[in-house]
């Protein structure tokens, strides 16, 4: 038996050869100076290309089981990742793979909705060092660029000379170059300026071996036996791609551009190659002229099929976008006009837009000039391949056949055929996309976990493939083939097309060691699903909902989310939203990560997640890792001591409440000026206790034992500040119940000494629920589920037994407004109170303009600058907020992202680093840019104590700015 090792995998298994043939050119050496020796191993192959690279070579379990997946329903398990540091380093990877008979996979932001970004051998991460802007021309519209550079950072950068990449798929934020063209990427533009492969002009490309290759227009360049292969077929090449369209992506389409009478294009061809011929190190691509004032026009239609049938008509116009998408996929988003399906038309003026709305056969239209208000409604348009994931009763909806593509004159045939189709599966989808060029996107409710759903999968597959072609359209439209896909190719091509695409792989690939099972002789769509490794439960359930659309990994300065504060600060995949899901994907499928609950892999991945719950927020499936991170922390260390930060922070409402009744806080307070703390952050400061909390001070100087506070408004109901007089014989106020939150009763009761008078002042009532209610948030956010759920019994007994809550509950700390509204039911979802309870909370903005909407708050006519809180932004919203501060007179935004101190977060050890970072990233350099004169407004305790620590200012809740202006 050979002495070679085999290595399994998920979709098989390959071995080490005994011996390793010599690849390098004659007279080269391995970097270490030695000779290339024979590889046996996985240890030895990750110590050879050690030797050999200068970037990171990493075989170890997380590393692996962050490739696992890319955004598509398919999982296959790496060998080890490398990140080449440049084209020599992706050269000698190349060579060490090929010698040892091990697959490689090139992998970019790992948004591929169809497999082809990920495989069993190495994986070549080329977005950590191989990003770079190589260089820009403006005069020659031109720029050279690496294949790990992210395309929002090419356009941001070519901007400033009125120009632009064409091709812009939604991923723009975080997807590269070398994955766009590796799949032929396209995007909302592409109807004016092409795909990717139409604006490529020269590739850089190294093959596997390890040989180089520069591919422009000519022979020159290009890899020995493709000019003869061409040769040999040009009948095959001049009809078996005939009958082509603008969206023909699937196999290796773009084969005609080597035919002689379309200009001999190798470059050109090599895109949409998905990873399988070899790897782009460097690309020469085309700028276009951007317009300076483009405008937006929505059409309405009835329904989907006739915004289809209009689609095609439009072209005439010059249109730069014709998007569409219908009801069952926005529902009633704000800004669209009338109709049941719209068209987004951009055109590249104003005047050309109202030609084209006079042209336009309508139900209804809106032009949107401004960039606000087109950067709303096209966040609808990129945030799809994300919320087309759920079905508007929550039911998830997958990838698989995300981008087929017909000939848009018979898109509203096709789209009505396919719903057709969907309806005799019993399936559901919402189909959108880019209409102007018959590409259709598709989340689709497969069942991918149950032997009966697969084989429905694929029976519907294998349909929907006959249906696009009899359309004259593609399998894939612009996102690749991949596993997706690939093998369905036969009903698409004839066998002798096959046969080409065969033979062109096997002129660059002979060794078949590049992506193998993609394109070419492929892989089964039904095999390698992701779900089949996970357990069925809810958890796998909850982990399962992230596709990896990867806008996470977003790092747009001032955006409009929060997620995610540590990838944004730190630029690694483990400490994105996406990253930790996979993590935990793997935890529960135990062939990687296989510590299960106790793995040190997902704990180290999660300890720099902040609790934010910005991904609940920002994340289109709604990926909440927050509360992932609770579960985990909850199963981690049960049974065990906890690091002492969980007893400390976690249990702070406790420890809070026996210093209030030793009336201990004056003589903590001077200890801290000179002790730190056993298990906390020795460089985090602890913020001063209030001397007498907030309830203290309301039974003392308020109505007594809890009953409502009288209306404090000034004596003329109609001033400024006062509520409005209701006339003779009216009710009496509305009694609203103000929640003493451990923060602010302990920590910051001038924000509810200020919020009793300026609910006063609006003419409501104020009491307060029994002493002892807790939200529980602290225990949440330590994990300690157990102790959260036995806090949040006791909190609804106690409020039963004082008469329930009759009324809106007024939490002024938004994190414990968004504990009790999302945490509480979550815990306790056979407890009906729970509901009730959850559904009483109101932020202090949301109770004064529901519950006194004709109050007028006093004018402040001031600057405002400061934080909005995460889990208000995520959870809770803040729209209330903003009309508030309009009507109060304050001008001015809050900073977006996360101040980094996230409550305990920034407090436990090892996290000042990325806690001050955050902060830095957005909310530091805005007050810095507020003038002298601006308010500083932060509603969560956690957020004022960053600002005062990081930023030397004071900032307000703004009941206290109101009641400052009373």
């Amino acid at each position: 038996m050979s002495a070679g090792i085999w290595i399994s995998a998920t979709s098989g298994a390959y071995r080490f050869p005994d011996r390793a043939p010599e690849a390098r050119p004659p007279g080269e050496t391995p970097r270490d100076g030695g000779r290339l020796g024979p590889v046996t191993s996985p240890g030895e192959l990750e110590r050879t290309l050690r030797a050999n690279l200068r970037g990171e070579v990493d075989f170890g379990a997380a590393a692996r089981a962050l490739v696992t997946m890319d955004a598509s329903n398919y999982r296959r398990v790496p060998v080890g990742v490398v990140a080449p540091r440049d084209a020599a380093d992706v050269s000698a990877a190349l060579e060490v793979c090929a010698a040892a008979g091990v697959p490689v996979v090139p992998r970019g932001g790992g948004t591929s909705i169809a497999g082809q970004a990920t495989g069993t051998g190495v994986v070549l991460d080329l977005t950590r060092h191989m990003n770079a802007l190589v260089s820009v021309d403006p005069a020659a519209r031109t720029a050279v660029v690496q294949p790990g550079l992210v395309l929002d950072r090419l356009r941001e950068a070519v901007r400033p000379y009125g120009l632009a990449f064409g091709p812009d798929p939604s991923t723009h934020s975080r997807c590269t170059l070398g994955g766009m063209i590796g799949n032929n990427a396209c995007g909302a533009h592409s109807v004016a300026w092409g795909t990717t492969a139409d604006n490529v002009l020269e590739l850089a490309v190294t093959a596997y071996g390890g040989a180089a290759h520069r591919l422009s227009t000519g022979w020159a360049g290009a890899p020995p036996g493709l000019r003869e292969l061409v040769a040999g077929n040009l009948a095959v090449l001049r009809t078996g791609l005939a009958g082509g369209f603008s969206r023909r992506i699937s196999g290796y389409g773009g084969l005609d551009a080597l035919l002689p009478e379309h200009g001999t294009r190798p470059a050109r061809a090599f895109c949409g190659s998905e990873g399988t011929l070899g790897v782009v190190t460097e690309a020469v691509v085309r700028l276009v002229e951007a317009p300076a004032a483009p405008v937006l026009a929505v059409l309405g239609y009835a329904d989907e099929s006739a915004a289809a049938d209009a689609a095609a008509g439009l072209l005439a116009h010059g249109p730069l976008t014709v998007e569409g998408m219908a009801r069952d996929l926005v529902g009633d988003a704000a800004g669209l006009p009338r109709g049941g399906a719209w068209l987004f038309v951009e055109m590249p003026d104003a005047g050309a837009a109202r030609t084209l709305l006079r042209a336009a056969d309508a139900l209804d239209a809106v032009l949107v000039a401004d960039r606000a208000g087109q950067r709303a409604l096209w966040r609808i348009r990129e945030d799809a391949a994300g919320t087309a994931t759920r079905l508007p009763d929550g039911t998830m909806a997958w990838p698989g056949w995300e981008d087929c593509a017909v000939p848009p004159a018979r898109l509203g045939a096709y789209l009505r055929e396919f719903r057709a189709l969907l309806a005799a599966h019993g399936l559901r989808g919402a189909p959108y996309g880019h209409f102007g060029e018959g590409c259709v996107h598709v989340r689709i409710d497969f069942d991918l976990a149950t032997g009966p759903g697969v084989a429905r999968f694929r029976a519907f597959s294998e349909e929907l493939a006959d249906l696009v072609v009899s359309h004259g359209g593609s399998l894939s439209g612009e996102h690749g083939d991949g596993q997706a896909r690939a093998e369905l190719l036969p009903r698409m091509y004839g066998p002798e097309t096959l046969a080409l695409f065969a033979a062109y792989k096997d002129v660059w690939d002979p060794a078949g060691g590049m992506n193998p099972g993609i394109l070419v002789r492929p892989a089964r769509l039904d095999e390698n699903l992701r779900f089949a490794a996970l357990p069925a439960t809810p958890f796998a359930r909850e982990v399962a909902r992230c596709v990896g659309v990867a806008k996470c990994r977003t790092t747009e300065p001032g955006g409009p989310g929060v997620m995610c504060p540590s990838y944004r600060v730190t630029g690694e995949e483990r400490h994105s939203t996406r990253g930790r899901a996979r993590l935990l994907h793997e935890m529960l499928a135990g062939e990687v990560v296989t510590g299960g609950w106790r793995s040190a892999e997902v704990a180290e991945a999660l300890d720099l997640c902040l609790g934010c719950k910005g991904c609940a927020g920002d994340c289109p499936v709604g990926v909440d890792m927050a509360a992932y991170k609770a579960e985990f922390l909850h199963r981690h260390w049960a049974g065990r001591v906890r690091p002492l930060a969980h007893y400390l922070l976690g249990g702070l409402p406790r420890w809070l409440r026996a210093v209030a009744a030793l009336r201990a806080a004056r003589p903590l307070n001077a200890a801290a000026r000179h002790l730190r703390v056993p298990g906390l952050e020795r460089r985090r400061p602890l913020p001063p206790l209030a001397p007498e909390p907030f309830t203290r001070w309301w039974h003392r100087s308020g109505p007594g034992t809890g009953r409502p506070a009288p209306p404090a408004g000034p004596a003329d109901p109609a001033a400024p500040g006062g509520p409005e007089d209701a006339g003779p014989g009216a009710p009496g106020p509305t009694v609203v119940t103000l929640w003493p939150d451990t923060f602010t009763n302990h920590l910051s009761p001038d924000a509810a000494r200020a919020a009793v008078r300026v609910l006063g002042a609006a003419g409501l009532a104020v009491g307060l629920p029994p002493d002892g209610v807790c939200c529980g948030l602290t225990y949440v956010s330590t994990g300690r589920l157990d102790r959260a759920r036995s806090v949040l019994r006791r909190t609804l007994g106690a409020l039963d037994a004082a008469g329930g809550v009759d009324g809106p509950v007024v939490v002024l700390e938004p994190s414990c407004a968004a504990a009790l509204r999302a945490d509480l039911p979550a815990l306790l979802p056979d407890d009906p109170r729970a509901a009730r309870l959850a559904a009483s909370v109101r932020t202090f903005a949301e109770t004064l303009e529901e519950y006194a909407p004709a109050w007028r708050p006093p004018r402040l006519d001031r600057a405002v600058a400061g934080q909005t809180h995460c889990h208000q932004h995520a959870v809770l919203g803040d729209a209330a907020d903003r009309r508030l501060r309009e009507r109060a007179g304050l001008t001015g935004e809050l900073s977006g992202g996360c101040c980094g101190l996230a409550g305990n977060f920034g407090f436990e050890p090892g996290h000042h680093e990325v806690s001050v970072a955050c902060a830095g990233e957005q909310l530091l350099p805005a007050l810095r840019a507020a003038p002298p004169t601006a308010l500083v407004q932060a509603d969560g305790y956690s957020c004022r104590t960053q600002i005062a620590q990081l930023g030397g200012v004071r900032a307000h809740h703004l009941a206290e700015l109101l009641a400052d202006g009373l």
